[in-house]
């Protein structure tokens, strides 16, 4: 019977831990009129009262800064992940750089709604991967974002980023190491995204 109620007294006391345990982030949205960042907002509460659209449900991992992991792998600047992706990534990385392969930037977590539908105001209204951690930048200043472009050409307009040149090692290809590596963590690439954008630094699970 004792043995029962302590038993009974830890359960009871976990839930509690983990109804407490809180969740931070700090977030903005993007205004597709003014094209800016608008609504910046810090968020405390318990990971309790996150909404569906708070968490992804492909890994579980939440906009919370405390579901994301730091990455520190010289010569990279630290940045942050989802903690079900960090522990391969990290080795991934780690392969790839000891083999030469010229990874000189990466950025992951940061928080901002900057995908989907827009508000009356022409405000993005839903989370994007990098929201979640499972998203990273790879080398952006080799790996620019551009908008009309269905296929890669002269038309091609460059609205994030640096230019994208396959001919310059740090530019990423279809045949490139890296994306081969990323791909194998079942990261797709930007740069393969059918229809009129090409974001030849990003790698998320949907390509988006």
């Amino acid at each position: 019977m004792i043995r029962s109620l302590i038993l009974l007294f830890l359960l009871v006391s976990a839930a509690q831990v983990n109804a407490a345990k809180m969740c931070s982030y700090q977030t903005y949205s993007w205004n597709t009129v003014t094209k800016s960042a608008v609504k910046h907002t810090t968020v405390n509460k318990p990971f309790a009262e996150l909404t569906d659209e708070e968490i992804d449900a492909y890994t579980g991992c939440s906009v919370c800064e405390q579901d994301q992991r730091s990455i520190a792998i010289s010569p990279l600047k630290p940045f942050s992940i989802c903690r079900v992706l960090a522990p391969r990534l990290r080795d991934t990385l780690e392969d790839l750089i000891s083999q030469g392969e010229p990874l000189r930037l990466i950025v992951g977590y940061r928080v901002g709604k900057t995908r989907g539908d827009v508000d009356e105001n022409g405000t993005r209204t839903r989370f994007s991967n990098h929201s979640f951690g499972i998203a990273i930048d790879v080398n952006p200043d080799s790996n620019g974002l551009y908008d009309n472009c269905l296929v890669f050409n002269d038309a091609c307009r460059l609205i994030r980023g640096g230019r994208w040149d396959p001919g310059q090692p740090e530019s990423l290809t279809a045949d490139s190491n890296i994306v081969h590596a990323l791909e194998d963590l079942g990261l797709k690439w930007g740069g393969e995204i059918v229809g009129k954008q090409k974001d030849f630094m990003h790698f998320s699970p949907q390509g988006y």
